[in-house]
């Protein structure tokens, strides 16, 4: 991602973080001071957020000199260095909190996709997102989770007609929801119906929906529901899906498989960053 888009969410970080001033490290370190500190990744995983990092230090110090060693989406072994730089010893203590929560969190997202995606490896199926996301971060962690090798859903409300359960419920029907929403769109947008039932993935069938959620089935149910659409529209399960059930879900023949946890329940990756002069 662009500078332009990322030094928002670095800027924002930062003003939480120091408010008045980290009165510690003005406290204890000269202005004039410099030094290098290594950004360490202590658990195996993929590296994502080494540029808002970037940008955490140079915003305190535009003189830094900062070389990243790893690419976004790479896996990397423990004990890999994957930034390291140099500048002003108060701008190295000042934004490494930043810096690491940054690194820590996405890299933690890209990791959880990458195992995602490896599960569901030579099935076809595709692992994808949630709007499952940390209010103001969703831009970051859907690229935290492009990182790893999975792909969006839709970013926000306005991207996709998704009609689910209490939609069909007000409307009277899949049909009829799928009508109304058919007449109030674009011809670039597409809709995707949320089904529960076999039923209702022949009702959101013969409406012509484009993409058909189908939420909280097993993988028999799957297979049973890819069959009735038949390559009509585009299969996607969702519901309670982790590692242990993603590959019996993927083997049902759904196109793509949306995932919540690649962003609400994944672990940050343990990254550090040691002072090295």
């Amino acid at each position: 991602m662009t500078d332009l888009l990322l030094h928002p969410f670095v800027e924002n970080a930062l003003r939480e973080d120091l408010r008045s001033g980290d009165i510690t490290t003005d406290a204890l370190i000269p202005a004039a001071l410099r030094g290098v500190a290594a950004m360490n990744v202590r658990a195996p995983g993929v590296v994502c957020g080494l540029n808002l990092a970037q940008s955490a230090f140079r915003t305190l110090d535009a003189s830094a000199q900062i070389e990243i060693l790893a690419e976004e989406g790479q896996k990397v072994s423990a004990g890999t260095t994957v930034l390291r730089v140099e500048a002003t010893g108060r701008a190295l203590l000042s934004a490494e909190r930043v810096a690491l929560n940054f690194a820590q969190r996405l890299s933690g997202i890209a990791t959880l996709t990458s195992q995602f995606v490896e599960a569901v490896a030579g099935t076809g199926a595709v692992i994808a997102d949630t709007r499952k996301t940390t209010p103001g971060l969703r831009l970051l962690e859907k690229y935290a989770v492009r990182c790893g090798g999975g792909s969006n859903h839709r970013f926000a409300l306005d991207d996709l007609i998704l009609i689910k359960d209490n939609h069909i419920a007000l409307c009277g029907g899949i049909s009829q929801a799928v009508e109304r929403a058919r007449h109030s769109i674009g011809h670039a947008v597409k809709i995707e119906v949320e089904c529960d039932t076999l039923q209702q993935v022949e009702e959101a069938v013969a409406a012509r929906a484009d993409i058909l959620l189908l939420d909280n089935m097993g993988p028999d149910i799957l297979k049973q529901a890819v069959a009735i659409i038949g390559g009509r529209a585009l299969a996607e399960a969702s519901g309670g899906v982790n590692l242990r059930s993603v590959r019996a879900i993927a083997e049902s023949g759904v196109d793509l498989i949306s995932v919540g946890a690649l962003t609400h329940g994944a672990k940050s990756l343990d990254i550090g960053l040691d002072v090295e002069i």
